[in-house]
């Protein structure tokens, strides 16, 4: 690539710094809205190209809508963060605006059918998610580059309010625009991804230390294969094998979990052997980075499930119980989990200020003990809750997330040094993607677990009750819990698609109750609750586990004790010393 010049914070001037701010949050906002939006909108994709999502082949369809995307971003931030470093984080961040936008136009243009549309779909989904790691990977290495030591909290923690908002304004959106017509998803986002292209290649420049160096090719690849390999597995853990409500203990899911972990343990061999490793495991001899991405990577673990879980939880079972049709539901599920969003909102721009002026440490602490609490709440709180005090707890949880989120990303990137900021962003954003695609998995499979134990017989006993024959019934009742699941999570009625020509054979009064708002939510209510009392019972042990290691993190220094806030200070002319070029910490001794 052709060298470009790096400028210094003191050439760019005062106003730089909020330029580079804007940017990056547009690109994060759009890159987590596109990140979400497909969870509300994928009953009227499906429609659209004509697939049902609930026909057995077609599981795989609807997982890789889901996951493709957290998946390849897990795998590809380390090493787009890396490129940051060599060959600028501007530049690499400028081209995931652009393949971004590529994509969410290619995505919206769809013209095929059936089984080539949904390939197209993922196909490209994957693509945006390429986008989106380099989006990911860079911009809080230029928010750390840009912004003095003292004000980095604030930024990181806005950048972080857009990541978390743009997730939950997202179902908002889908909901609204996926009913008008599905391809609106998609194209919302290309004059947004047009604009932020023009600005970044016009505004952004590089102002950070750039480190030439060969590229790790084994350990990318290794790296690229095992990550792969084990998401891949978690992904497949959640779909029934044979007479299994899920995967785990598939040979191909267990091939993918051993061979997977077995290449990354490989990786790690070569990561210590290279001169020029993608992972820079010397990092790890930083206090803060460590401790901060264990809280990182426990927290994700905490809180990755949780949105697929409440989004069950309102669709499947209160709204129906609450007068909402399941046509309804997917847009009033993503207005209800509103106050979540509105506490994150309040708590993270305000936790980062305050982590500027008193530390990190006590703030991301306190985050996961309140977050913890909150799953302990909402183990406590009835199936069928009063709105007020389900709305009170996400409140408080947003809150709490933001008490960690915006300290944590703090802590951990002023502990870098100068050339490393990308990569370690990368690192991090890995941890925390994975940990997700993992939740996730963990959340769904402790759920699925719970419903298989007793849903057979209750909806056995209770399709039989209401007319249903006996064979009928019991050919139902043992469908996999996942079709089930999967219903209540895309808004389908699911006794009306399990039935399907059979209710014309029922007495009109029967069918109309056995499709009705009461029949289903009440008959999932017990067997989901034992499921979310365990899954939120891991979130408790993870977020206190979290809790601790944010306690681990020390004060914000770099590896040969200067620290950062000094470090940028003196390279770009703040303190006094005045070199108009950023140089290298080891050039600068």
């Amino acid at each position: 690539m052709a060298q470009r010049r790096t400028y210094s914070i003191a050439e760019l001037g005062p106003r730089y710094k909020w330029i580079a701010l804007s940017n990056t949050t547009l690109g994060m906002l759009i890159a987590t809205i596109n990140s979400s939006i497909v969870l509300i909108a994928l009953p009227d994709i499906f429609k659209g190209i004509g697939i049902n999502p609930l026909e057995p082949a077609n599981t795989s369809y609807l997982l890789w809508m889901i996951m493709g995307f957290l998946v390849v971003t897990a795998v590809l931030v380390v090493s787009f963060g890396r490129l940051g470093d060599m060959y600028g984080r501007a530049r690499m961040y400028n081209l995931g605006f652009a393949v971004f936008t590529v994509s969410s136009i290619m995505l919206a243009v769809t013209w095929f059918d059936g089984d080539a549309a949904a390939l197209w779909l993922i196909g490209w989904r994957i693509v945006q998610g390429v986008g989106g790691a380099f989006l990911m990977a860079n911009s809080s290495a230029i928010l750390t580059d840009a912004f003095p030591a003292n004000q980095r909290g604030l930024a990181l923690g806005m950048n972080g309010v857009a990541a978390i908002a743009g997730s939950f304004l997202g179902l908002v959106v889908g909901g609204v625009l996926a009913p008008v017509d599905w391809n609106l998803i998609f194209l919302v986002s290309v004059p947004f991804g047009v604009i932020g292209t023009i600005w970044a290649y016009l505004k952004l420049h590089d102002t950070g230390v750039r480190k030439h160096a060969r590229m790790d090719w084994w350990g990318n690849i290794t790296f690229a294969v095992g990550l792969i390999a084990v998401l891949i597995g978690i992904t497949y853990g959640i779909q029934p094998y044979g007479s299994s409500p899920t995967g785990w203990g598939s040979p191909f899911v267990l091939t993918c979990l051993i061979g997977g972990l077995a290449v990354l343990v490989a990786f790690v061999v070569i990561e210590s052997k290279v001169d020029n490793p993608l992972f820079r495991m010397s990092l790890f001899r930083i206090r803060s980075f460590t401790w901060g991405n264990v809280a990182n990577l426990t927290a994700s673990l905490g809180r990755g499930g949780l949105q697929f879980i409440l989004i069950i939880w309102l669709q499947g079972i209160w709204l129906p119980q609450h007068g909402y049709t399941f046509e309804q539901t997917p847009l009033w599920a993503g207005i209800y989990m509103l106050p979540m969003t509105v506490g994150f909102l309040l708590a993270a721009p305000t936790s980062g200020i305050l982590a500027d002026r008193i530390g990190s440490r006590l703030l991301a602490s306190s985050g996961l003990l309140i977050t913890a609490i909150t799953f302990l709440l909402l183990i406590i709180l009835p199936v069928n809750f009063d709105y007020w005090a389900f709305a009170a707890i996400l409140l408080v949880n947003g809150i709490g997330m933001g008490m960690f989120s915006s300290p944590n990303r703090a802590e951990v990137m002023n502990s870098l040094p100068a050339d490393a900021r990308g990569s370690g962003a990368g690192m991090m954003t890995t941890f925390q993607n994975a940990a997700m695609v993992l939740s996730i998995g963990f959340f769904f499979s402790l759920i699925i677990a719970g419903l298989s134990s007793s849903l057979p017989s209750t909806m056995s006993a209770g399709l039989t009750e209401h007319g249903v024959p006996a064979a009928s019934a019991a050919q139902i009742a043992n469908l996999p819990a996942v079709a089930v699941l999967f219903a209540a999570f895309l808004g389908y009625n699911p006794i009306q698609q399990l039935l399907g020509g059979q209710l014309a054979s029922l007495p009109p009064d029967q069918a109309s109750f056995l499709t009705g708002r009461s029949f289903f939510p009440n008959l999932i209510s017990g067997p989901f609750q034992s499921g979310l009392a365990v899954a939120f019972g891991f979130a408790i042990v993870v977020c206190l586990i979290g809790a601790v290691a944010s306690l681990l993190t020390k004060s914000n220094r770099t590896p040969d004790g200067e620290s950062v806030g000094e470090e940028l200070a003196a390279v770009a002319g703040e303190s006094g010393s005045g070199p108009s070029e950023l140089v290298s910490p080891s050039s600068e001794r």
